[in-house]
C-alpha cells in the first residue's frame, strides 16, 4: 500500500484529463505510483485517458522543474512550494517560456525520507507503509512499527519556508501552514568551526563522492550543456582516478555556481548513493545571499538574481578606500 493522498490524486487526475482533452497542453508531467512502498516516480501524461496514473502523496519527492527546460510543447506540471521555485527560477534564466507552461501547484505537507525508514528498520524489508492520525505504520513480514511521520520527513521539509507553491496557474486543495522561519542551525553550527575543523569535515564528507554526478543531474539549476568537470580543454578534474581534493574542488565549484539559484530542495542529497552531506554547502550560500543581498531564489518573477544584477559603481561603499 502507498502512501496517497486521495482527495489531491482525484483533482490533479481531473485538471490533467480536462487539459489533455482541450488541447490546452500537450503534455502533463506529475507523478505515478512506484514499484515500492514510498516511492512515487515521475510520469509523462499524453492522452486524456492516462491522467488516472497520476497520483499524489508522501513519495512525490523529485523536483520536476528538472524536466521542464528548453521544451518546444505546450506542458503542464504538477508542482509544489519547492518545484515553483524552481520554475520561477528557470524562467528568469530563460530556460522555461512561461507562455508555453501550465502550472498546477500543490501545496506540500513534507515528503517521507526513505533512507531515514531504512535506518529506522535496520534490515527489515518494507511491504506496506500508510498514515493513521500523524504516525507512519511501516508492515513487513512479521512486524508493524508506528513512527511519527515528523519524524520521517526530509530534512529540507523540516526547514521549508515555502511549502505552498509561489507560482501556479491552478492551485489543487488549500494552502498548508507555513512553518517558522529557518534559523539556518545548521548553517551556523558549520560556521563557527575553525578553518581546519571545517576543511576536516568536508574532506571526511567528500572522501566517500565516487564522481557519479547524480547530484549534478538531478539538480534543476546545473543544465550547462558542458560542466566544467567534463571539460579536456582545459581538464579541471583527473578523470582517470578519484582523490579528495578534486571531490572537494568539484563541490565548492558547485556550490558556487547554485548561489542565488538553490531553493534548497534536496534533490541532490536525496540523490546522493553515498550519503553525503551537501546540504551544508548549498545551504551556506543560501544563508550567505540572503544575508549579503536580501534574497531567496525562486518566491519572485519580478526580483532580478543578486549576481545577475549590475553593480552600482556611484555608490562609494561598493570600493574599497584603494578603490578595488
Amino acid at each position: 500500500m502507498f502512501i496517497i493522498m486521495s482527495e489531491l490524486t482525484r483533482a490533479i487526475q481531473e485538471t490533467a484529463q480536462k487539459l489533455l482533452q482541450n488541447k490546452e497542453v500537450e503534455l502533463v508531467v506529475g507523478f505515478a505510483e512506484g514499484s515500492l512502498p514510498l516511492r512515487n516516480t515521475p510520469c509523462f501524461v499524453r492522452q486524456p485517458e492516462e491522467a488516472q496514473r497520476l497520483v499524489w502523496g508522501y513519495g512525490c519527492e523529485n523536483n520536476l522543474a528538472n524536466y521542464l527546460r528548453q521544451r518546444p510543447e505546450k506542458v503542464a506540471v504538477v508542482a509544489k512550494g519547492c518545484d515553483s521555485r524552481s520554475i520561477v527560477e528557470l524562467i528568469k534564466e530563460n530556460q522555461i517560456d512561461r507562455n508555453k507552461l501550465v502550472v498546477i501547484g500543490v501545496p506540500c505537507r513534507g515528503m517521507i525520507d526513505r533512507k531515514k525508514v531504512t535506518r529506522l528498520l535496520a534490515g527489515k524489508e518494507l511491504l506496506e507503509a500508510e498514515i493513521r492520525d500523524g504516525q507512519v505504520v511501516l508492515k513487513g513480514k512479521e512486524f508493524s512499527e508506528s513512527v511519527p511521520l515528523e519524524q520521517l520527513l526530509h530534512d529540507t521539509c523540516l526547514t521549508c519556508q515555502h511549502p505552498n507553491p509561489v507560482l501556479f496557474d491552478i492551485m489543487m486543495g488549500e494552502p498548508v501552514p507555513v512553518k517558522e522561519a529557518d534559523s539556518f542551525v545548521d548553517v551556523a553550527n558549520f560556521e563557527v568551526k575553525a578553518p581546519a575543523e571545517k576543511r576536516a569535515y568536508l574532506i571526511q564528507e567528500l572522501s566517500r563522492c565516487i564522481r557519479c554526478y547524480a547530484c549534478r543531474q538531478a539538480c534543476p539549476m546545473c543544465f550547462c550543456e558542458e560542466c566544467f568537470v567534463d571539460c579536456s580543454m582545459p581538464q579541471w578534474l583527473s578523470k582517470s582516478s578519484l582523490n579528495v581534493q578534486d571531490n572537494v574542488f568539484f563541490q565548492a565549484v558547485r556550490a558556487l555556481h547554485l548561489a542565488g539559484r538553490c531553493v534548497d530542495c534536496g534533490a541532490c542529497d536525496r540523490a546522493c548513493p553515498m550519503g553525503i552531506d551537501l546540504r551544508t554547502l548549498t545551504r551556506k550560500m543560501v544563508k550567505d545571499v540572503q544575508e549579503l543581498f536580501g534574497y531567496t531564489a525562486g518566491v519572485s518573477l519580478d526580483q532580478k538574481p543578486p549576481l545577475a544584477a549590475p553593480i552600482n559603481t556611484t555608490s562609494p561603499a561598493t570600493f574599497n578606500q584603494d578603490g578595488r
